[in-house]
């Protein structure tokens, strides 16, 4: 993967490679280079099937990351491309004319991270969250627990307990 790393280098300005194991690595760029590092790496070096489009709220420092997998199954290798964006008025733009396949995540995180594709088929129509009002759930800001006791009713058996005075009491009813 170094080798790919080195070529893809001298074409595009990327950062950091860190290889997972010898037939996967992943490459930090910008948002701005990411369309020709995927045209190239489909066209030109096998990497033929878009595997995964997913993001990480990094919350603290004010950013999401999204990370495009990428498969050359004839070479039995992946690559991932990972890029950060602000987490305020996020936005990418949209791979579903390089792999259709791209459009359904992208519908996915903009529901649930609130990331925007302008120009991605029904990007703005509910996708799983119907009727959804609150922030996107998967942001680290969302109170679960918050948005759990304001919209579901408590019912017995339904007590969350800590785990490991729980496990304590039952393994020692007799409090020994």
């Amino acid at each position: 993967m170094r080798e790919l790393y080195a070529k893809l280098n001298r074409l595009f300005p990327l950062g950091e490679l860190t290889e997972r194991r010898s037939n996967l690595a992943f490459i930090t760029l910008t948002a701005e280079y990411l369309r020709p590092v995927l045209l190239h790496l489909r066209d030109r070096e096998g990497f033929s099937h878009l595997v995964l489009l997913t993001a990480v709220d990094w919350l603290e420092e004010g950013q999401f990351q999204l990370s495009y997998l990428l498969s050359d199954r004839a070479n039995g290798r992946d690559i991932g491309l990972r890029l950060m964006l602000p987490r305020d008025g996020a936005s990418m733009e949209s791979i579903h004319d390089l792999w259709p396949t791209a459009a359904t995540y992208q519908r996915e995180l903009r529901e649930m991270f609130g990331i925007d594709f302008p120009g991605s088929p029904r990007i703005n129509e509910e996708f799983i969250l119907e009727g959804w009002t609150d922030i996107p759930p998967y942001r680290r800001d969302f109170d679960t627990l918050k948005f759990a006791q304001e919209n579901f009713v408590a019912r017995p058996g339904r007590e969350t307990w800590d785990p490991a005075r729980h496990m304590k009491d039952q393994l020692y009813p007799d409090g020994a």
